[in-house]
């Protein structure tokens, strides 16, 4: 469902109008498939995830540059430990750089997690940071000529965000900014 979500969204050439049917199709699935991480007594109360409208202000195209290797290991509850490697940063205008990493677990991909200034706040982002792209789920925005889309109007928050039983990779001292992003999944706590 992921995939196809992602599919749609590339396909459609107003990032604004894909943002929209990336939020309503993003409700329903917490809302009505099986495998929703949200708790029964969230999910009983379920209306829409926090949101804000869509702000091109938030939308970048970004070349790959090379860094220093870097491994990170991480510990997951389901698929044990989950090896990523630097492939290399993403410099963003305003927002600083970003780690690049290769997943190397079962299905290789590129992921790219964020935390901003605003995490763990009220009325702010998820303490852990937030994915901005995530190839392994099919969480990609596309990108052409050697560069990635990375939109962080997208940026949704990981599974162990709403389920203490998820063991989710969450973003390395490389992956967070100083500045505060208000656009993407927030996190209301």
């Amino acid at each position: 469902m992921t995939f196809d979500l992602y599919r749609r969204v590339r396909a459609t050439s107003d990032p604004e109008t894909a943002h929209a049917m990336w939020r309503e199709t993003r409700d329903a699935m917490f809302g009505e498939h099986p495998a929703s991480p949200l708790l029964d007594e969230d999910a009983r109360d379920f209306e829409a995830l926090p949101v804000p409208d869509y702000d091109p202000e938030w939308r970048f195209r970004a070349r790959i540059e090379d860094a220093e290797p870097q491994a990170m290991d991480v510990e997951t509850g389901t698929d044990g430990i989950v090896h990523f490697d630097r492939l290399g940063v993403v410099r963003l205008p305003g927002i600083g750089t970003l780690d690049v990493w290769s997943h190397g677990g079962y299905a290789g991909g590129i992921f790219v997690p964020v935390k901003d200034a605003s995490a763990g706040r009220a009325r702010g982002t998820y303490g852990g940071g937030r994915y901005l792209l995530d190839t392994i789920k099919g969480a990609d925005l596309g990108g052409d000529d050697g560069e990635l889309v990375l939109d962080f109007n997208f940026a949704y928050n990981p599974s162990c965000a709403y389920d203490p039983a998820w063991a989710c990779p969450l973003a390395p001292p490389g992956n967070t900014v100083a500045v505060p992003i208000p656009v993407g999944e927030q996190y209301d706590f």
